[in-house]
């Protein structure tokens, strides 16, 4: 990565697959963006114009996941960004506790920010915000799967309502009458609750216009915090202010040979649906089963890889119903449950690519982190767009050059499996 220019904006995601659903949203402006995978070690040297650094911070404790969103803010400001953008997922994914309030806190002590926005919105995967409450296409947030999360379920859908308990200062709102009137009118409203010491801002958005009005009138907060669609407008909005020049256009990639492993840890209601929709292709298939993990170890499923034909793309998943996983943790602890599954998929891409593969997709978010960690990526070039915010992304693994995408759980049509393959022979 010889990107060697000035950084406009620092972006820090809590989860790997937010992460590269962001870069792969700024990375449709044509310009080049740089994920790293946590904070790096070393001092920025190469950065891109858009810096994501993905970190595994949405379920870790609050204070651990404040320290290291401010070391990745730190590592970012030496880059030379002086805007910022928190990333979370577009269901708004917490506890009462945090971590979306306590991060927003810590970042805006910080930076000395009195006030900043939270729009989770993403109008093209069905995600929108009315008067405050978050909708999953139709369905208020807490009547959608999203109850049913393994790790952080929902059982609120009011914005304002999930953020209060997890800040210190007053949480407010910009609706959608507001938004509706424009940048002035959006402007006047979070200056009028600025003056009633009103730090923390939902603002609705149920369209890619309502993300345009809020991201022009945000643009030079120097926080915003949101789901990935509200930082899409950002580079047209930068560029006009002369902060850089979006011709520099994206490298081109080159895809890396067709050896292919599938590996889903997600149990989502749509990763249930394209774990199924792959399987009636009759490719290779292995289902982890957390308890026999527990039992045997990772062995047998790696025995099972070892004799598979990785040009068929086999997958090994541990998708599974709700009931079943709440059943699974209940045995072994919900923690215990995930790192199982979560170690395995790990175990499982290394050798896969010791055996030669050289793409990898990925479904789930704390699935992502793992495979990720274990393949000991820490910097990531975004390609081609799968599915809106899932890319394909280019690295290095132990000195093998791969192909790898992170899905988040309900992101991509059912054909999403074939979908990736498919996009990236095309290129």
């Amino acid at each position: 990565m010889a990107h060697k220019m000035a950084t406009v904006l620092g972006c820090i995601a809590d989860d790997f697959t937010g992460a590269t659903d962001l870069a792969g949203l700024l990375a449709r402006s044509g310009v080049a963006v740089s994920l790293r995978i946590g904070v790096p070690d070393i001092p920025p040297t190469d950065t891109a114009a858009f810096e994501v650094i993905a970190l595994k911070s949405r379920t870790a404790p609050v204070a651990e996941a404040v320290a290291e969103t401010k070391a990745a803010l730190a590592w970012l400001r030496a880059a030379g960004a002086q805007r910022f953008f928190w990333k979370y997922c577009s269901t708004f994914d917490s506890t009462s506790e945090g971590n979306i309030g306590p991060v927003a806190e810590g970042l805006m002590d910080e930076l000395g920010a009195k006030q900043t926005v939270y729009c989770p919105a993403f109008p093209e995967n069905g995600r929108s915000v009315f008067m405050g409450n978050l909708f999953v296409g139709q369905q208020p947030l807490a009547e959608s799967p999203m109850k049913d999360h393994p790790l952080t379920p929902m059982n609120d859908s009011n914005l304002m309502r999930l953020l209060d308990p997890q800040t210190s200062q007053d949480v407010g709102l910009v609706n959608r009458l507001v938004v509706e009137q424009g940048v002035a009118a959006v402007k006047s409203e979070l200056a009028a609750l600025a003056n009633k010491n009103c730090a923390h801002v939902v603002v609705d958005a149920v369209a890619n216009s309502d993300l345009n009005t809020i991201a022009t009138a945000c643009q030079d907060m120097p926080l915003m915090t949101g789901g990935s669609a509200l930082a899409m407008p950002l580079p047209q909005l930068y560029a006009e202010q002369g902060l850089f020049d979006l011709k520099a256009a994206l490298s081109k990639h080159v895809a890396p040979g067709s050896p292919t492993l599938i590996l889903s840890g997600s149990c989502s209601e749509m990763t249930n649906k394209q774990v199924d929709a792959y399987l009636k292709t009759g490719a290779p298939s292995f289902q982890l089963d957390p308890l026999a993990l527990a039992t045997d170890g990772v062995e047998p499923v790696l025995e099972w890889l070892s004799k598979q034909d990785l040009e068929c793309a086999p997958l090994i998943y541990a998708t599974a119903t709700p009931e079943s996983v709440k059943a699974t943790q209940d045995r072994l602890g919900v923690k215990e449950a995930g790192e199982i599954v979560e170690n395995a998929l790990a175990a499982c891409a290394i050798a896969a690519r010791n055996a030669g593969a050289r793409r990898f997709i990925v479904a789930g978010g704390e699935s992502s982190g793992a495979v990720t960690k274990g393949l000991n990526v820490d910097a990531l070039d975004i390609g081609p767009e799968i599915a809106p915010g899932v890319p394909w992304t280019f690295c290095i693994s132990s000195g093998t050059r791969i192909a790898l995408t992170l899905k988040s759980g309900n992101f991509g049509a059912e054909t999403f499996f074939t979908d990736a393959t498919a996009v990236l022979d095309a290129i």
